[in-house]
């Protein structure tokens, strides 16, 4: 049984695990690191693999890690919570741990996981992932393989743009997906919804002590599972403008399977229900023909560590 080594960056830790050929994590380790020391997580990073090839016979290392990563898979050109600036990191881990190293975009390795084991599992072609988080990002599969582009930093597609002249985004663009889909529009939502109808906040203002600006995304979901009104329409909101893109892919792509994870998802139907409704108005027109299933991501937090894993197997 072939097993390879999975390593998920982040910017406060390094998870690794050892992953055999059908998807299963074997073993895991972790360890804290700062995101503002260069050599303390690439050091990390060694002694994670390094541990973990000591207690099994692994292969090859697969490195996920937030950030633009070239398209030779081995150098990271920009990392946003990790102070990498054109780091070479494959060649410096490979160096320390005797092993063949690739490194990928961790959102590219999660959706690989879903496609290959998680959510779309019984798709032969092709997937498109929007992970819904404080931001949005996302991947494509085609043609059973990651869409990486000439540059190796493809489908970010959180930064589409989705309504001219819109709200800025931290991309520089106005309009962005990510300003009307995310966590944080979300929360946008959320205190605007409390500031003009405090009557129909009442609960999530009683969580947030009655400050609006107060309110974060944990209260605005479990004041929404309790029925309070502004938080239940604050996911409408987004649910809506997600479901626009998701239906946006479809035209482009027309991919096999859609997924959708990151930690928003985890609020189930608040998101997903007004998701699926416009996602399926948005393609009315086209109900003569099939159009892409709409799945929520199965794996969770390990999805990135167990894609990292078999992209290195696939080397």
């Amino acid at each position: 049984m072939t097993l390879t080594i999975g390593v998920d960056v982040g910017g406060t830790k390094v998870a690794g695990g050892v992953v055999d050929a059908d998807g299963t994590v074997v073993t895991t380790i972790r360890r804290d690191t700062p995101a503002d020391d260069v050599a303390r997580t690439r050091d990390t990073i060694v002694e994670v693999a390094a541990e973990l090839a000591s207690a099994y016979p692994a292969d090859a290392v697969g490195i996920g890690a937030a950030g633009w990563i070239d398209a030779t898979r081995s150098t990271v050109l920009f990392a946003p919570n990790i102070a990498w600036r054109d780091e070479p990191l494959r060649d410096y881990v490979s160096d320390k741990v005797g092993l063949p190293v690739i490194v990928e975009n961790d959102g590219n390795a999660a959706a690989w996981a879903e496609f290959r084991f998680g959510a779309a599992h019984d798709a032969d072609d092709s997937m498109v992932m929007y992970t819904i988080g404080t931001g949005v990002g996302g991947a494509i599969v085609l043609g059973g393989e990651l869409v990486r582009g000439t540059n190796g930093i493809a489908a970010e597609l959180g930064h589409l743009g989705l309504v001219p002249g819109g709200h800025k985004c931290g991309c520089g663009r106005l309009g962005c997906i990510e300003q009307y889909a995310s966590g944080n529009a979300l929360v946008r939502f959320a205190r605007a919804g409390a500031r003009q109808e405090p009557h129909r906040a009442e609960r999530l203002l009683g969580l947030a002590g009655g400050d609006a600006d107060r309110i974060n995304g944990p209260m605005v979901t479990a004041a929404a599972r309790a029925g309070d009104a502004v938080s239940r329409e604050a996911f409408a909101q987004i649910g809506t403008w997600l479901g626009m893109g998701l239906a946006d892919m479809v035209q482009v792509l027309d991919p096999q399977v859609l997924v959708v994870g990151g930690g928003v998802v985890e609020a189930g139907e608040l998101l997903m229900g007004p998701a699926r409704a416009s996602y399926q108005e948005s393609l009315a027109q086209r109900g003569r023909w099939p159009v892409a299933d709409l799945r929520v991501a199965k794996l969770g937090n390990g999805a990135g560590l167990v894609g990292a894993a078999d992209l290195a197997r696939r080397r």
